[in-house]
């Protein structure tokens, strides 16, 4: 009876031991998953906002444009 108590108790430590390691290799898994894909976010806001940026400086080209055929502006520094 002794002994099958405790074959019973060692596989039941080698089998929690294993779930335990396979749980942990899981979850690491999945947070190296979540961080990648996180990345992947800040890439497209980035170029979102490069896009965005090229987008007001063209905007603001075509206004300075606009305002000095208005109003020229000289070109010489103010002694």
């Amino acid at each position: 009876m002794a002994d099958r108590r405790a074959k019973a108790t060692l596989f039941g430590a080698v089998l929690f031991s294993s779930v335990t390691i396979w749980a942990v290799h899981f979850q690491q898994h999945q947070e190296r998953d979540t961080m990648y894909k996180g990345v992947l976010k800040d890439d497209e806001r980035r170029r979102q906002k490069m896009r965005q940026r090229e987008e007001d400086l063209r905007i603001s080209q075509q206004k300075r444009e606009l305002y000095e055929r208005i109003q020229p502006v000289d070109k010489t520094s103010p002694s």
